[in-house]
């Protein structure tokens, strides 16, 4: 038990002063700062109920560790029982799904919300054994006033998180808590012993499960590298390592080493195939009125800081490419410094591997950017197909030579080209880029030659008035 000066730093913390002495352990201290940070009221008398009991069975059901519980009960319950103590098993987020052990003291834990379906993070209650042994990841113990909650000071409980060995993620916690005179300090120990039993089991039934993956996907002559749901490899290429991040959505993926790659889905595992003798890479670059400017690497999206994406845009205005010093001019004017540009490049080789060969600097890829499709129609004098692509400047936030000067003359074009020869609907589609919004004489056209009834008529008018037209 914490001697008597933890309690009087708890009530002297009650009370808002925060400078007393003899406080309570490093542990502890930073669980009740994570606890009042959310939040969490001292006073505060039980915790909150987030399954109710024709829920719970569902939860309980889905969760790994339902397959732990006959070895749980064995390990811990007996000796749980025996000392007044109960058993609790929650799930990643503090939730009760299992409690089990003596009965009276099981009475008294309903009082305070410590049975099935109730939240126990630090978010929910408060510095507590499950709680703070998961916002820790390690085994953890809180005797009497060390908890928060005055609530609580009745009782004591030491908990250990329960890792899975295939996601690497925390699946729960197991916790013996009882009354505050009768926890031993051995529990701590006890817990945490039967946590790695737990682990070890998971870890015995992960194996076999793979063994299994690989006999049914993976036989001599099979091409591809073999991983689990959680992206854990268990056949083929391991220069990948142990593990590889999955796409959240779509087929593709960029391998850690660089190269671009299929997903494909077998049900209880994936496949993955190097596109290594795939023909071209295809880079599709957004960069018209694009505040935060992005690129699709074979179907993989790819964020762009500004000077990257100017870079590419640069790169892509100039297909037979640009020395260090030449991007350097363009991109700084005579302040510029080629060893800058060579060490952005090398960052941006590091997105876009196969894409940008060197000596001189080059896309070796099938490119299609934004405003490449916009100059190109302008010079076929296809204006439908400009007002639908041109999305606003170039790179608005650039301030790079080069930039500004490409970006001013494409506005002119484009401007120019919707006035004389676009259709009224072109005119409306560059009335929505933030060049063409409050554009008096665009405004003027459309206002001239649309119908009072129509809405764009009304809005094109809205806008002659507020800027004074």
């Amino acid at each position: 038990m914490p001697d008597l000066s933890v309690r009087r730093f708890h009530e002297a913390l009650m009370r808002g002063d925060r400078t007393g002495e003899g406080g309570p352990r490093k542990a502890i201290l930073e669980s009740w700062r994570r606890s009042l940070d959310a939040g969490i009221d001292p006073d505060r008398h039980a915790a909150p109920l987030i399954y109710d009991t024709d829920e719970i069975g569902d939860a309980r059901a889905s969760h790994p560790m339902s397959r732990l519980l006959p070895m749980l009960r064995h390990t811990l319950l007996q000796i749980a029982d025996e000392a007044a103590h109960i058993m609790v098993i929650t799930d990643a987020d503090g939730m009760v799904l299992w409690r089990e052990g003596h009965h009276q003291v099981r009475r008294k834990a309903d009082t305070i919300g410590l049975a099935d379906g109730f939240h126990w993070s630090e978010q929910a209650v408060g510095t507590n054994g499950i709680g703070t042994a998961l916002a820790m990841k390690k085994p953890a113990h809180v005797y009497a006033a060390e908890h928060l909650a005055l609530a609580l000071h009745d009782w004591s409980c030491a908990g250990a998180p329960v890792v899975d060995p295939d996601s690497g993620g925390v699946l729960g916690c197991l916790d013996i808590t009882g009354t505050s005179r009768a926890l031993h300090p051995a529990s701590v120990a006890l817990v945490a012993a039967a946590a790695r039993l737990a682990e070890s089991h998971l870890m015995l039934w992960m194996r076999e499960h793979d063994e299994r993956l690989r006999a049914r996907y993976h036989r001599p002559g099979r091409s591809g590298t073999l991983v689990t749901l959680t992206g854990r490899i268990i056949a083929g290429d391991r220069r990948l390592g142990a593990r590889v991040p999955l796409p959240d959505h779509g087929d593709r993926m960029v391998l850690p080493d660089g190269r671009v790659a299929v997903l494909e889905p077998l049900g209880d595992a994936y496949r993955i195939h190097t596109l290594d003798s795939s023909p071209v890479p295809r880079l599709t670059l957004n960069l018209l009125g694009a505040d935060h400017p992005f690129a699709y690497l074979d179907g993989i999206r790819v964020p762009l800081s500004l000077r990257h994406a100017e870079i590419l845009t640069l790169l892509a205005a100039h297909p037979r490419g640009l020395t260090a010093e030449r991007l350097s001019y363009l991109l700084y004017g005579d302040d510029g410094n080629p060893v800058t540009i060579r060490a952005e490049i090398h960052r941006l080789r590091s997105q876009l591997t196969r894409a940008i060969a060197a000596k001189p600097y080059r896309l070796t890829c099938e490119v299609s950017a934004d405003f490449l499709t916009v100059r190109q129609a302008l010079a076929a004098g296809d204006l439908a197909t400009v007002a639908r692509h041109y999305q606003g400047p170039l790179l608005p936030r650039s301030e790079a030579p080069a930039i500004r000067q490409a970006r001013n003359e494409l506005e002119a074009r484009v401007r120019t080209g919707l006035l004389t020869r676009g259709t009224i609907d072109d005119l409306w589609t560059y009335a929505q880029t933030t060049a063409g919004h409050d554009d008096v004489e665009v405004l003027e056209r459309l206002v001239s030659a649309l119908p009072e009834g129509d809405e764009r008529h009304a809005a094109a008018s809205v806008r002659l008035s507020l800027d004074g037209g």
